[in-house]
């Protein structure tokens, strides 16, 4: 029994092995079923919820919008995240490598999950337990898209592992180069930029062709951190990251040895926006920003990607800002010095004093300068920088007391009569050098300068369709955003007289018959006084012909004459021209209704353009990301211009479907009247510039407002000057002297060097020699005989008709070529 027991203890314990393998087996199948049924609870737990990865093929990311000046300039950009998407196939191929290398080496290999990435990562994390550092997350770049475009940022488990599935996903729903273009395109890179192409902007001013190998390789080295590799702050970082991605791209086979030598050799310069291409015209562009987004709304504006080309001329805008600074300067130089910007001690440390003091908005170029010490003839100044110079004698002249009511005391006699000691004024270099100073270096010479209480607006526009080619708003947007030529409701005086005149034209009058310029009263209603204008020269100077009324701005023969036309006339012209709903009142043939200077130039750009009805634009043509055009502001269809492959020999007749606003007629004998008024009249000021130019005035009661509306045949200007809290301009302040020396500039500069053009006369207009005083044919005792304007029948009987030639030369620019009035109509200027 002992034995058999032996040997039954035998065979248990020898064909006991396999009964154990086999139970360990069948319990390692246990566990494994439990941990891959385990795994797919999880699974399923953390991708409930999860997008899907197949939205990633049509997927848009946020980019920028981006405003063109008309010559292709960049204007303004407007984003949430500053980034300009550009496919994979537009990118070099290298700046591609330099991503993969430096991020995800395998990324064409692995399906979604790189296993050694993520092994390598966890042993990296395992030896830095206890030091306090940031984990490796060792995420692929598929993983990185997953994390950018559908997670957070958080360092849970449960993030990474919805993140790995969600790569799985994403690497069955789209191929690697689309994954590769969403990353580079999506991917943080400091500075305020998202994406490799905003980055290269941002970091070296430069498109993606243009980038060396070492800048691609800083690039692509940024994702791990940008702010730990800023070149700025960091520039060891920098170079070492960016050594590491070169080494990367060597170990690859990308590059060989001397292109990574050169490559590691080239400093990292960050380079800020070239600001020459760029255009600055804040005003213009907000008033685009904001039809933007009232005709796409916020998200396409912010995170579209449009490309719009607006319809500002840069180098007109630039003398659009320039005139108007230069006529705010100039009235408010002639009304007094204000005083200084603050006052300091001159001792210790006064440029950090200096440096602390902070600047008027607006005030640049001008800089704030301290003043030290003051003798008769100069004040020593000092700047923040610890650099001197010093304001002579005659560049304060100028500062005379302020006083109430915009009058000024006497001149100085002194400079220590407008500055003092501690005081810090804004000032202006000089061109040149200066008297030498006691060591006998030229000192640095500076003009004293006051921001202006005074504000006003210009603009300029086509006449022919509308398009507004500058725009400026106020003396500074840093200032105020306000912006004048389009949100402030003025007066606009005088300015508006043009449009009274023009409903009489078109009611049958004729610029040669006359009206009583006299005394007038007229009753305003039970229990209200007698309303007695005047005259701006409070004189009457009887029967005057309606052109001279126009030219001089008569007040009382323009109420006369809106009263025998009717204040219903008056009130309808200003609707059709888009000036404004006023009320039919008398008052309001004189200016008394509110308008912008927007609406009113554009109003006299129909009046030079022949009657054609014009919608001021700001915008030319709008693009969607693709390129795709979605807006363009000349509509028209042109079969004879598609897929034209040359210019054809004659432009393409294009048909005009505007509405007219009046007849060609009565807008060209309006046009002529107003020529006479800068020739002659109120715009006088214009007329040494010897242009075909016309023009009006405008001045509301007690100066409040002051304008001056004008045009040359092909370009319109408006300027408005007024307080933003309405106050008198002071004593003889008017649209002539404040205003119109504004236009002057603009145009002088606008128009310099280009040969005359002479205004367009439609075909039913016959020109007639008449004295300009009585409207009647010459007598051998006119004082002065013009050239005028009428309708076939309605000219003065006697009055001889010119001849053609006598005609084109009062038109202006006798020797220019003129095409026949029915090429007008065809083109759409008539």
């Amino acid at each position: 029994m002992a034995m058999f027991g032996k040997r039954a203890a035998g065979r248990r314990r020898g064909g006991g092995a396999p009964g154990f393998l086999s139970g360990a087996v069948s319990a390692g199948f246990v566990v494994l079923a439990a941990a891959l049924a385990a795994a797919a609870l999880g699974a399923r737990h953390y991708a409930a919820g999860l997008p899907q990865a197949a939205a990633l093929a049509a997927y848009d990311p946020p980019t920028i919008t981006r405003l063109h000046a008309g010559d292709g300039r960049l204007l303004a950009e407007y984003a949430t995240e500053r980034r300009v998407f550009v496919p994979l196939e537009a990118m070099p191929r290298m700046l591609v490598h330099a991503f993969v290398a430096a991020e995800d080496q395998r990324f064409y290999e692995h399906i979604g999950i790189d296993p050694i990435g993520v092994a390598r990562a966890m042993l990296q994390n395992l030896r830095n337990l206890g030091s306090g550092r940031r984990p490796v997350g060792g995420s692929s770049i598929t993983q990185q898209v997953a994390k950018n475009f559908f997670l957070s940022s958080d360092l849970s488990l449960a993030r990474k592992f919805r993140e790995a599935l969600l790569a799985l996903r994403i690497e069955r729903a789209i191929s690697k180069d689309r994954i590769l273009e969403l990353y580079v395109n999506e991917i943080f890179l400091g500075r305020r930029a998202y994406g490799v192409a905003a980055a290269a902007l941002n970091y070296f001013d430069k498109s993606l062709d243009d980038l060396t190998l070492s800048e691609m390789a800083f690039l692509a080295g940024l994702p791990k951190a940008p702010s730990d590799y800023n070149p700025l702050r960091r520039p060891e970082a920098a170079r070492a990251r960016r050594d590491y991605v070169v080494g990367r791209l060597l170990a690859d086979g990308r590059i060989d040895g001397a292109a990574a030598a050169a490559a590691m050799a080239e400093p990292i310069e960050v380079r800020r926006r070239d600001p020459a291409g760029s255009v600055r015209a804040p005003y213009f562009a907000e008033e685009a920003r904001r039809l933007l987004l009232a005709r796409y709304g916020e998200d396409a504006l912010y995170r579209g990607g449009l490309a719009v080309r607006t319809t500002v001329d840069p180098g007109l805008q630039a003398i659009a800002d320039r005139a108007l600074r230069d006529g705010l300067v100039a009235y408010d130089r002639r009304h007094g010095w204000r005083g200084p910007v603050a006052t300091l001690a001159t001792d210790g440390d006064w440029p950090s004093a200096l440096a602390a003091v902070p600047a008027p908005p607006g005030l640049a170029p001008w800089r704030l300068a301290l003043v030290r010490g003051v003798t008769r003839n100069a004040a020593d100044i000092g700047f923040a920088d610890g650099s001197a110079g010093a304001i002579p004698f005659d560049e304060v002249k100028w500062a005379r007391p302020w006083r109430r009511e915009q009058r000024v005391g006497p001149a100085p006699d002194r400079i220590g009569a407008v500055l003092a000691p501690g005081d810090v004024v804004a000032v202006e270099a000089l061109a040149g050098g200066g008297e030498e100073d006691g060591e006998g270096a030229p000192a640095a010479r500076f003009a004293l300068r006051q921001m202006p209480d005074i504000q006003g607006a210009a603009i300029a526009l086509d006449p022919h369709t509308g398009r507004v080619l500058a725009m400026t708003g106020g003396w500074s947007f840093d200032e105020s955003q306000f912006n004048r030529a389009t949100q402030a409701l003025r007066q606009p005086g005088s300015a508006f007289k043009p449009f009274v005149y023009l409903a009489a034209l078109e009611n049958g009058y004729t610029p040669a018959d006359t009206i009583v310029d006299g005394p007038l009263a007229i009753e305003q209603g039970p229990g209200l006084p007698l309303w007695r204008p005047e005259n701006y020269s409070q004189e009457y100077y009887g029967p005057t012909a309606l052109r001279r009324g126009l030219e001089k701005s008569r007040n009382l023969m323009t109420v006369r004459l809106a009263n025998k036309i009717g204040p219903q006339a008056v009130s309808e012209i200003g609707r059709r021209f888009g000036i404004g709903d006023f009320p039919e009142l008398l008052s309001m043939a004189l200016g008394a209704g509110e308008t912008t200077l927007l609406r009113l130039a554009a109003a006299y750009g129909m009046v030079v353009n022949g009657g054609r009805w014009i919608e001021p634009a700001f915008v030319e043509r709008i693009q969607d990301r693709y390129g795709r055009t979605v807006y363009r502001r000349d509509a028209r269809a042109c079969g004879a211009c598609a897929g034209a492959e040359s210019a054809p020999a004659r432009p393409p007749a294009l048909r005009d479907a505007r509405a007219r606003v009046t007849d060609p007629a009565s807008a060209f004998q309006l046009a002529w009247m107003l020529r006479g008024a800068v020739e002659r009249g109120t715009g006088v000021r214009a007329a040494r510039l010897g242009r075909p130019l016309a023009g009006k005035t405008g001045t509301s009661n007690d100066s409040f407002d002051t304008w001056f509306i004008g045009f040359s045949p092909d370009l319109v200007v408006g300027v408005f000057v007024g307080f933003d809290r309405p106050r008198t301009l002071g004593p003889r302040q008017t649209g002539s002297n404040v205003a119109l020396p504004v236009f002057v500039s603009i145009m002088e500069q606008a128009l310099g060097g280009r040969p005359a053009t002479p205004f367009r006369m439609p075909a039913n207009v016959l020109m007639a020699r008449i004295d300009a005083e009585t409207g009647g044919p010459p007598v051998p005792d006119s004082e002065l005989v013009i050239v005028e304007a009428f309708k076939p029948g309605t000219e003065p009987a006697g009055a001889a008709p010119s001849p053609p030639a006598v005609a084109a030369a009062a038109a202006g620019a006798e020797d220019a070529p003129r095409p026949e009035p029915a090429a007008f109509d065809a083109s759409g200027l008539y």
